[in-house]
């Protein structure tokens, strides 16, 4: 499975490329697209990270996308030119026929640094140490991208299918109870010593 996170922007937009190989993350590619140094006009900015992402997902070859949803701007322009860029990304991810999930930044912190608050600073160091990657990424925007990407693949390994109760999970995941052996005990089957 290969997961493309997509941290939008206008100014700058994060990608990373995750693939999950026996259970393990493995790092394709990250990188930023810095639109707004090519072009000051928004509708440019937004072509030049629609055509950049495009070519990452034709290069890459992903199976999902994910990315992080809006949950803050400071003013009503500020997200009107975010919600532009996380419309363009999508529409790079679907025109290609990639399902995207969409994740809170909270739940994006909490799955790689186990809190929901923490800085991007922490979020990059866990990046790096989940991916072994050794060099310091330019931007948090491509750390943030890869965090959504790996956001996603943990989730996606929960089961999709919660059990109701106890007695329902130990019906489902029989392989997962673990067994006594009461005759090592010296207590047979019956209770008796």
């Amino acid at each position: 499975m290969r997961i493309i996170g997509i941290d939008p922007g206008t100014i700058v937009c994060g990608y990373g490329v995750i693939e999950i190989i026996q259970k393990k993350m493995v790092l394709i590619e990250y990188g930023v697209v810095e639109a707004k140094k090519k072009h000051p006009e928004l509708p440019r900015r937004l072509e030049i990270i629609f055509n950049r992402l495009t070519s990452v997902i034709e290069r890459t070859l992903p199976d999902e996308a994910a990315l992080e949803s809006i949950f803050f701007a400071k003013n009503a322009q500020s997200l009107a030119k975010l919600a532009h860029a996380r419309g363009v990304a999508m529409l790079s991810a679907t025109l290609k026929e990639l399902p995207v999930t969409e994740y809170s930044a909270k739940e994006v912190k909490r799955s790689v640094t186990g809190n929901g608050n923490a800085a991007k600073e922490q979020v990059g160091y866990m990046v790096r140490k989940m991916l072994s990657i050794e060099e310091t990424p330019e931007f948090y925007d491509a750390t943030d991208a890869l965090a959504v990407a790996v956001c996603h693949a943990l989730k996606r390994g929960e089961n999709k299918h919660k059990a109701k109760s106890w007695k329902q999970f130990l019906e489902e995941n029989p392989n997962k109870i673990l067994k006594n052996n009461i005759r090592s005990k010296g207590i047979n089957e019956k209770g008796n010593n």
